[in-house]
């Protein structure tokens, strides 16, 4: 069934047909930090921007939050389907119905210093180089006590004239993938896959597929504010349960994670507009990636293999 709208869609439209960005909120169960997210957002210095929350069958009290902001502010819509369609299409949701040039997603645990939208904008304002520009990341507990700063290693390059380099900065090294909560191109985004549904991790092969058509740009300030908590989808799913949160089709089936991951790659190279020389240097990046992520591949192929033998030993 599709998502319903609140409010009057029109009307919100002819107050502002064309906002400068758009501001996407994907929620499930959010009711603990959901309205502190939101008032980060309406804090924010720059204020040329939409709001869209799509709601995923939320069972507590989010869509009471939720229609409450849209009476109080007419740039957020809120939109609610009637089943959980995963994590994947609600996050791709937010940004189908986004109208803005620039998109931003925000979790529904996340705050934003009042001068992140601001300063991101002005970065890709600035620039028509820049794809995505994100801010330094300060991990909070639940009550929004300080826990870790992060940083991407410089080693990354993702700001560099090259794509096998930016390819390379996104896939090889271990780090989150905080920078997928920065300001986007929404025109670059939409040549993208988006979040896919298939297989986990797929922030990261996102990010490599936006490092492939641009430059990033990484604002050394900490105005991003990721909160860990216990109910997150890291502390509940392994790399091998967590595809059902993306796509509830996928409980109880065996995938690759990491195989799956290697794919995505080698797919985005060769239907992204490179020249032969460059597809052939981000084909080679594959390379490292395999070899620093051998006992994960190892892993995948274990983890598919054991309910073949397990099956084979019943029956013998």
């Amino acid at each position: 069934m599709a998502a319903r709208s609140s409010g009057n869609a029109s009307q919100l439209s002819m107050r502002n047909p064309s906002p400068k960005l758009s501001v996407g909120v994907p929620v499930f169960n959010g009711e603990q930090f959901l309205a502190e997210a939101l008032d980060s957002v309406l804090a924010q210095t720059f204020q040329d921007f939409e709001v869209i929350i799509s709601d995923n069958a939320s069972t507590d009290g989010t869509e009471q939050i939720c229609r409450s902001y849209t009476e109080r502010d007419s740039r957020i819509r809120y939109y609610r389907s009637d089943i959980n369609r995963g994590a994947a299409w609600n996050h791709n949701r937010v940004f189908e119905l986004a109208r803005g040039d620039y998109f931003k997603w925000l979790s529904h645990d996340d705050l934003c210093a009042p001068e992140f939208l601001e300063r991101c904008v002005a970065v890709l304002d600035s620039d028509p180089g820049i794809v995505l520009c994100f801010a330094r990341t300060q991990v909070v507990d639940a009550q929004c006590q300080p826990l870790t700063k992060f940083d991407v290693p410089p080693m990354t390059r993702i700001d560099s004239p090259h794509p096998y380099q930016r390819f390379h900065g996104v896939i090889c090294p271990n780090h989150w993938c905080f920078e997928i909560y920065g300001v986007c191109r929404t025109a670059v985004l939409r040549q993208t896959s988006l979040i896919a549904d298939n297989h986990t991790g797929s922030d990261r092969t996102l990010l490599a597929d936006l490092a492939l058509r641009g430059r990033f740009y990484g604002i050394p300030a900490c105005l991003l504010f990721n909160r860990d908590h216990q109910s997150r989808s890291i502390r509940i799913y392994s790399p091998y349960t967590v595809g059902a949160w993306f796509n509830p089709r996928l409980k109880g089936k065996i995938r690759l994670p990491y195989w799956r991951r290697l794919l995505e790659y080698t797919k985005m190279v060769s239907r992204c507009e490179l020249s032969w020389w460059e597809r052939l240097c981000c084909y080679a990046q594959l390379l490292p990636y395999c070899c620093r992520k051998s006992a994960n591949l190892a892993m995948d192929i274990g983890f598919a293999v054991k309910p073949l033998l397990r099956r084979i030993s019943e029956s013998g």
